[in-house]
């Protein structure tokens, strides 16, 4: 186990669920499946290494392109983990924090999100944060919005400012961002937050993502020397 890694915020580009499917033979929603079952145990790798808040990408706002068979299948997901879930994050004291366009969402959807949020609201060991209809430009583009809405002038409008209207608020920005199937792009992701984060692209499909290959991530971190432009 890598301890003294320094990561306190991971962001994770969970990718290649399809490809691990179909290399195999399998349906598209299998390679989902397999998929969603690597996060329920990511979360407790990460605990365990003291990593503080884990972000996932989880569904983002390009994502409504795909089939309707297949996003059906994503918000079944996803509802299953906004409520089966739940009570054993709840137990274990993590706090859930979802982001997003999250009024476009279907509304049972909404419900469960707003629940999870309200009961995990007062944990303190650690965040679990899923990125759902997510993307960095939208994000930025509603923070400017609740801006301009609060009559703030043009010449007073800082990154600060920005920062502070972001769903990220008061969050401290992801040290590192893995993205697996071997795709070497941050596809929108915390765009405004990444800005400084170190990344790591692994040839691995996400549902072959180990709890061996995290070590070798925050190993590969430690190793880093982060200058933050200077």
């Amino acid at each position: 186990m890598t301890k003294n890694h320094g990561v306190q915020h991971l962001g994770i580009i969970m990718d290649g669920n399809r490809r691990w499917a179909k290399r195999r033979g399998l349906p598209t929603l299998e390679g989902h499946r397999r998929g969603y079952d690597v996060v329920m145990k990511l979360g407790d790798w990460c605990l365990d290494r003291g990593v503080e808040i884990l972000t996932v990408y989880a569904f983002s706002a390009e994502n409504w392109n795909r089939s309707k068979k297949e996003v059906g299948y994503l918000m079944r997901l996803l509802s299953l983990a906004l409520t089966q879930e739940v009570a054993g994050l709840h137990k274990k004291n993590i706090r859930i924090q979802v982001i997003g366009r999250l009024k476009e969402l279907p509304a049972h959807l909404q419900k469960h999100i707003t629940d999870a949020m309200e009961l995990t609201k007062n944990n303190t060991r650690g965040t679990l944060q899923l990125a759902i209809n997510y993307g960095g430009r939208g994000e930025i583009v509603d923070a400017v919005k609740q801006i301009v809405r609060e009559g703030k002038q043009a010449s007073k409008i800082t990154e600060q400012s920005i920062s502070e209207k972001l769903y990220t608020a008061g969050q401290p920005d992801p040290d590192m961002i893995i993205r697996t199937s071997g795709e070497q792009r941050l596809s929108g992701f915390l765009a405004w937050q990444s800005v400084y984060s170190e990344l790591l692209f692994i040839e691995k499909n996400w549902p072959d993502f180990t709890e061996r290959d995290l070590d070798a991530a925050l190993s590969e971190f430690a190793r880093r020397q982060r200058r933050f432009g200077a």
